[in-house]
């Protein structure tokens, strides 16, 4: 099973567009809690790895608040669909990590696609309000934008349903 999931298995961090490992060089070991046996290991970031993971990612949001809600909404529908081809091999991949059932990890990467494919559409409707004004001569418009860089942190037992949930709004 691992085999067929190890494409998939960065043990890196994703920071600044390039996959690098601790300043440190430290590791966390990465176990299949059904059998004990170790499938890989992360790297121990720090917080100097960590600001540079918020400081790229500022840099590359000066770029992505000027896509169009249409523009973000067909990348999330290129995400589901990468999920739904997918979804057998990252079910087995939380299968190893999770010690979850193989039926369970195909559910949950199937209810993960579909909250990106809610929130991919949910995007394409980034209505502004016209809101009426205490003075009659005036409207208060309201204008939805992104706001800026978030840290998300997902729990053990749903990696991916909730990291699906925190990745679609944002």
């Amino acid at each position: 099973m691992l085999q067929k999931t190890s494409h998939f298995m960065r043990q890196a961090n994703l920071i600044n567009g390039e996959w690098v490992q601790a300043d440190s060089g430290q590791t966390i070991e990465v176990n299949n809690p059904a059998t004990g046996l170790k499938i890989g290991t992360v790297p121990k970031a720090g917080k100097a790895e960590t600001r540079r993971a918020i400081e790229a990612a500022e840099e590359a949001f000066k770029s992505w608040r000027k896509t169009t809600a249409l523009e973000r909404s067909k990348l999330l529908r290129k995400l589901h669909d990468a999920m739904m081809d997918n979804q057998d091999v990252l079910a087995e991949l939380l299968t190893i990590e999770q010690g979850k059932s193989l039926t369970e990890s195909k559910g949950e990467i199937g209810s993960s696609a579909a909250y990106i494919l809610w929130f991919a559409e949910e995007g394409r409707r980034v209505y502004g309000d016209i809101v009426p004004s205490p003075w009659g001569d005036r409207r208060i418009l309201v204008t939805k934008e992104p706001v800026g860089v978030i840290a998300a942190i997902t729990p053990w037992n749903f990696p991916s349903s909730m990291l699906a949930r925190k990745i679609g709004p944002a």
